[in-house]
């Protein structure tokens, strides 16, 4: 669901980009009030870097031509909290867009509201905290996993289809893109659900004092490190080895866009600022869709292995140094 920049125009562009900032804003100063921030901040960071991974491992949606990817903003809020969710998405995001030209810098705003606002903010305070607070076991949390995901892919999608429309894209037909993008997102959903599911399931039983301490009522006193490590090596496997063998369908929004207009693409509008937004994507990208690129811009060999653990580092360093920075900017406010 990474919406390219020829998907809105620079008004709706810079608007969503207003209220996405406005979120981060929000989700500093909540983190910031965390008790549990010291050792929140390493998983922070790797669960950035397994959502990063994660994210670059496209499974096929049989009979339709289309392949989806996890969003991940349920499962890092079940096990962060929302706000430390929605900053590492951000993290996500941002180092995707940049340095592997992985959705567009001007339509960021509206890919942070869409995979981050809505799962962190909307899906999982109202639902998912009413479902588990009633009682945590196998099947609440299966529910809440699935229902969860279900929900923010639905609202995502119908959020990329309302900031199309409100872009003015002529060639996306606001009923003709809605009717397709609604129910392959749908099955994306159902099968982020399972995933999900099955990952605090894991966790739950093993380690539930990692989980987010406002639903499962258990503040951590125990050293991360071996979960730390457990993860590490866990999203090194999915970025270095599984990402070989995601699927090369195009994602429920390209196939959308080309069952509407015939390709997987959007003519970019005249205005300038879509030159701009392009410029710096060509400076900061050094391995655009996540190839080796020669100097005539020709992929030369899969670098899907090494833009996954160069990714996932840079992704753990960023979200780990947001953690960090707010955590001493809090300590010496204290002392």
């Amino acid at each position: 669901m990474h919406m390219a920049d020829a998907l809105v125009s620079p008004a709706v562009g810079g608007a969503m980009i207003a209220v996405s900032a406005g979120a981060l804003a929000y989700s500093v100063k909540k983190i910031k009030e965390d008790d549990n921030l010291e050792k929140k901040v390493p998983l922070m960071g790797i669960m950035s870097a397994f959502v990063f991974a994660a994210q670059m491992i496209n499974f096929t949606i049989p009979m339709t031509g289309s392949s989806g990817h996890i969003g991940g903003g349920i499962l890092l809020s079940l096990i962060l909290g929302g706000p430390a969710a929605f900053i590492s998405i951000f993290s996500v995001l941002l180092i995707q867009c940049l340095f592997f030209a992985d959705g567009g810098l001007l339509a960021l705003g509206c890919n942070l509201f869409n995979m981050g606002v809505i799962p962190c903010f909307l899906i999982y305070p109202y639902v998912i905290k009413s479902i588990l607070q009633k009682g945590i076991n196998k099947k609440s949390i299966g529910v809440a996993s699935i229902l969860g995901c279900v929900l923010s892919l639905q609202l995502g999608a119908f959020m990329v289809v309302i900031e199309t429309s409100f872009s003015g894209i002529s060639e996306l037909p606001f009923n003709q893109f809605l009717i397709l993008m609604q129910p392959i997102h749908l099955a994306i959903g159902l099968v982020e659900g399972i995933v999900t599911m099955l990952v605090v399931d894991f966790i739950f039983n093993q380690r539930k004092e990692i989980l987010d301490e406002s639903i499962f009522s258990k503040k951590s006193k125990a050293s991360f490190k071996k979960v730390i490590v457990s993860l590490s090596i866990i999203t090194l496997i999915v970025a270095g080895g599984l990402s070989l063998f995601a699927s090369s369908n195009p994602d429920g929004l390209e196939w959308s866009v080309q069952g509407v207009t015939g390709s997987t693409e959007v003519e970019k509008g005249n205005h300038d600022i879509y030159t701009a937004m392009n410029n710096i994507q060509e400076k900061t990208a050094f391995m655009p869709d996540y190839n080796y690129k020669n100097e005539n811009n020709e992929s030369l060999i899969s670098g899907t292995s090494v833009a996954g653990v160069v990714g996932g580092v840079i992704v753990f360093i960023f979200a780990g140094v947001i953690g960090i920075s707010v955590y001493k900017v809090r300590k010496l406010k204290r002392s």
